[in-house]
């Protein structure tokens, strides 16, 4: 174990080191010189035992991760309940599931509540509460939870693997509440996690027991009414008698223990009565109470309790006026938090107005039968689960429901749809605060055959919102069930935007199902050439994304797409826009897909490509417009033109500028950002390629899936030489690609290699292994082999002065291995086996530096590495210095010390010393020609 004392220094330099930033920024925030950062980062590194940086990192970001949310804050004290407390507090600590049973108002939530706070100090990441009472699908028990512990989704997985894999590690306790109404669904959710997150315990309070083989069952008694006049149920009584101002005296103290023995010790049903002390007197309470318990006197224990609870609503509801009568079981309909505007528009007809309405949930709140809840944006009430289900019953037996429910519905409509503007700061509160219910109106109407129609907007309106607030998996849902509400022409449209969906969470397999599903509704409705278009896609999509495909679709179901779509789409434009592509992504193998023809045509992908965007542009669509210049841009790329291919990439971007916001585009903008940076790289345009590539760490929609963000970024910086910035980002990618389930993709493959290449040039051996390591698993074996791969080993190697093994890595002539190099890598590769055989005096080396000028000419880093390797093998150092500032002016700071300290003498120094400030002065040899 580590014994050294941190110093106040480290322990900031540490914190900082938590907020992944780089040690010049470090620096700058602490007013040190990067040397010092560098200084304290080792003295760490020492004294608590940890390999590398990164290991550095999460143990800062694990010394200040915060604590999980605080728990809900009851408004009233916790009486009682001390041998519960211990027995339920001992079970949660010996069994990793509890579930506290008992009926509604025994008191479950609050017992539940009072041990895990009691026991919370004992889990290092806290106590997490979830409230499922709005949930009202068992499919949605995953994403409570996940907003509970605020966790986001992942691209190719549902919000379960995004909560299962956040806990993965985690020492936690979760508490679920009020779980009998979704059981099905909490029960696999549980067993889950569980099975996946060995740190997880989970405290359940429900009316029935899930029925799983791992639950520990723990029955919530009634209040103890042992002792009298001193009982637990007299004590609960007299508190909350005293917080309403009236406190009985000890003389009455026997009549107040008969009247809780007659309450069963009830939680909920003693504070009602207590509630009512002050306007009726113990006399009035007790004379009230037993009117209503004769009458359901006998029966099962059991159901007694419940009885005795019914009873005091029953009470408490029959003295109420009828106005209030009929807003208390109007307002069941609401099943989160409202305000009163709400409440009047959904409960305020006859015998009810507005006013009526505004005055007695006042009445309703003094008489506990509502809950205050203050809001930043306004005051808002609810009633307990236990009151809610009591007035749904009595909305049910004044024959009211279908009514009410039918205007809370239109209410949630129209919230709904307000949701569309989402100016301002407050629009995910909008969004919180109405979710729920607008989803358990949809589920209501969507029921109703008459009111599919409603149903069917609700599912769009809500898949929108779902959408903006980055709920993808919802958002994808209610699409698709708006598309099964809506007629053929709607439905269409809903299966179009939840393929897009599918998209924006890397779904191969759903888009394609999704744009079939489309085709064959606008069949239905009549639209063949819409119907051709979604085929035309779907052919696309599996070739343009075949890397998110959990099994790629084979070449012959493809081309029967293709086929199909040719037969449908007629002379409409769109349409033929949409074919024209799928003919260059199937047939001319535009995207370099994973089951494309190695051997097809350059010449022939390039005129396909460029008729497809010949066609797309009339269409006026941006997004079907920047899908053909994607294929133009892997054409280019595959014709070793990269400039051609950053050209049509960066207009993609231009392009969508004009599109309207949502899924498609969105899908889209983010594919245009990565190939932007990416073909930016291959141009040797680094300062674009980073701007690009932060653009794409910073979109909203990868906020949760680090790996996919900074890929680009991380490549971008690591050939100018950031090596700060990429060591910090890489603590971002890892943990989201292990999160992720550890996903395979085009370009998380040279992103981790990036990450290897900068360990490579500091000297750390280790780190750089564990990296390749996850190169093989996140990458294509191929393309790192021959590509991206030889590039980066190259450079490390030349770094160290191995020009001999460095040689051999980009021995194979480009065109033998040219489709892992075209793309991206072309260049750097040429420029690579020029400067390489000049170092090694091969005798092939001028021709070499002759075919490679030709090529990159343009490209100002590789021009600039070409020139550098003609000085070298002409033995004219004096050249280096001017090529130096090429590279510094090409914003590649890594390549212009390098050339410093190869051109020697009094440039030693400065290369040395521009090395060190870029974290990679370690190990460097200069090779000898």
């Amino acid at each position: 174990m580590p014994t050294d004392v941190i110093s106040a220094r480290e322990a900031e330099v540490l914190a900082l080191l938590g907020e992944h930033l780089s040690n010049a920024e470090i620096a700058a925030r602490l007013f040190i010189s990067v040397r010092t950062v560098e200084s304290h980062v080792s003295s760490l590194l020492r004294k608590l035992e940890l390999p590398d940086r990164r290991a550095l990192s999460r143990r800062a970001a694990e010394r200040a991760r915060p604590a999980a949310p605080a728990l809900p804050a009851p408004l009233t004290a916790f009486v009682g309940r001390v041998r519960e407390r211990g027995e339920l507090a001992e079970a949660v600590k010996t069994h990793r599931q509890v579930t506290a049973v008992g009926p509604g108002g025994v008191g479950k939530t609050r017992l539940a509540l009072a041990v895990a706070a009691e026991v919370a100090a004992d889990y290092a990441d806290g106590v997490w509460f979830v409230d499922l009472v709005p949930v009202t699908d068992p499919r949605r028990v995953g994403a409570a939870v996940a907003a509970a512990v605020g966790v986001g989704e992942q691209p190719g997985a549902g919000l379960d693997d995004a909560v299962v894999a956040a806990l993965a590690d985690r020492e936690a306790l979760l508490v679920l509440d009020n779980c009998e109404q979704v059981r099905d669904g909490v029960a696999p959710f549980l067993e889950r996690l569980l099975a996946a997150c060995p740190g997880v315990r989970v405290l359940v309070t429900s009316r029935a027991r899930l029925m799983v083989p791992f639950e520990r069952v723990f029955p919530v008694p009634p209040l103890s009414r042992d002792g009298g006049a001193e009982s637990e149920a007299v004590a609960l009584f007299l508190d909350r008698a005293a917080a309403v101002g009236l406190a009985p005296g000890p003389a009455v103290r026997d009549r107040v223990a008969a009247l809780c023995e007659r309450l069963d010790g009830m939680a909920l049903a003693i504070e009602l009565a207590a509630a009512r002390l002050p306007t009726l007197g113990l006399d009035g309470l007790t004379a009230g109470l037993s009117d209503q318990l004769r009458v359901l006197a006998g029966g099962p224990r059991a159901d007694d309790r419940h009885r005795s609870v019914r009873a005091v609503l029953d009470w408490s509801h029959d003295l109420l006026r009828p106005q209030d009568q009929a807003l208390l079981r109007r307002l069941s309909v609401f099943v989160a938090p409202f305000t009163a505007d709400a409440a009047a528009e959904v409960t305020g007809f006859a015998p009810l107005d507005r006013a009526t309405v505004a005055d007695g949930l006042g009445r309703l709140a003094e008489q506990s039968l509502l809950v205050v809840a203050p809001a930043a944006s306004g005051t808002r009430y609810r009633a307990l689960e236990t009151i809610r289900q009591y007035g749904g019953a009595r909305l049910a037996d004044a024959g009211e429901a279908d009514e009410v429910l039918a205007r809370h519905a239109d209410w949630c409509l129209a919230a709904a749809s307000g949701l569309e503007d989402t100016e301002g700061p407050d629009w995910r509160a909008r969004f919180d605060a109405v979710a729920d219910d607008v989803r358990a109106a949809l589920s209501w109407s969507a029921r109703r055959p008459e009111r599919r129609g409603q149903a069917g907007r609700l599912a769009l309106a809500l898949a929108g919102a779902a959408f903006t607030r980055t709920l993808l998996g919802e958002s994808q849902q209610r699409y698709e069930q708006a598309a099964g509400l809506a007629d053929e022409n709607l439905a269409a449209t809903a299966l179009r935007q939840a393929a897009a969906v599918a998209g924006c969470r890397r779904l191969g397999d759903d888009m394609l199902r999704l744009h079939r599903a489309a085709s064959a509704a606008a069949l239905r409705a009549g639209d063949s050439a819409g119907a051709g278009r979604d085929l035309a896609e779907a052919a696309t999509i599996a070739y343009r994304f075949s890397s998110t495909f959990a099994q790629v679709p084979p070449r012959d179901e493809v081309t029967g797409l293709l086929a199909r779509a040719r037969e449908l789409s007629g002379s409409d434009p769109a349409a033929r826009a949409a074919v024209a592509l799928a003919e260059a992504a199937v047939v001319a193998d535009a995207f370099g897909a994973v089951q494309g023809d190695v051997d097809n045509s350059v010449r022939e992908t390039v005129a396909s490509a460029e008729r497809a965007v010949r066609l797309a542009r009339p269409t006026g669509d941006p997004v079907a417009e920047s899908a053909a210049l994607d294929a133009l841009s892997g054409a280019r790329s595959w014709d070793g033109d990269p400039f051609g291919a950053a050209d049509a990439a960066r207009r993609r971007v231009d392009v969508l500028a004009s599109a309207p916001p949502g899924p498609a585009a969105a899908h889209e903008l983010m594919d245009a950002l990565a190939m932007a940076a990416g073909t930016a790289v291959g141009a040797g345009r680094l300062p674009e390629a980073r701007r690009w590539g932060r653009r794409l760490a910073q979109h909203p929609l990868l906020a949760e899936v680090g790996h996919h963000a900074t890929s680009w970024l991380l490549v971008a910086d690591a050939f100018a030489g950031h090596a700060d910035e990429v060591l910090a980002g890489s603590v971002r990618f890892r943990d989201a690609w292990e999160h992720s389930g550890r996903q395979r993709s085009f370009s998380l493959g040279p992103a981790a290699a990036a990450v290897a290449l900068v360990h490579g040039l500091r000297g750390d051996g280790q780190a750089r292994a564990d990296w390749l390591g996850i190169v093989g698993r996140a990458g294509n074996a191929p393309e790192h082999r021959h590509g991206y791969g030889a590039v980066f080993d190259a450079l490390v190697l030349l770094h160290h002065g191995d020009v001999d093994a460095a040689l051999d890595r980009v021995e194979p002539e480009p065109e033998e291995v040219w489709k892992w190099v075209s793309w991206v890598w072309l260049h750097w590769y040429v420029a690579l086996r020029a400067e390489t055989a000049a170092l090694a005096g091969h005798p092939a080396a001028r021709d070499r530096i002759a075919a490679a000028r030709a090529l990159v000419d343009g490209n100002p880093v590789a021009t600039a590495q070409v020139d550098r390797a003609e000085a070298l093998l002409d033995g004219d150092v004096s050249r280096l210095p001017a090529a130096a500032a090429a590279f510094e002016a090409a914003g590649s700071p890594y390549q212009a010390a390098r050339t410093l300290l190869l051109a020697g003498g009094p440039h030693t120094a400065t290369g040395e010393a521009a090395l060190t400030g870029l974290g990679l002065g370690y190990g460097f040899r200069v090779g000898s020609a």
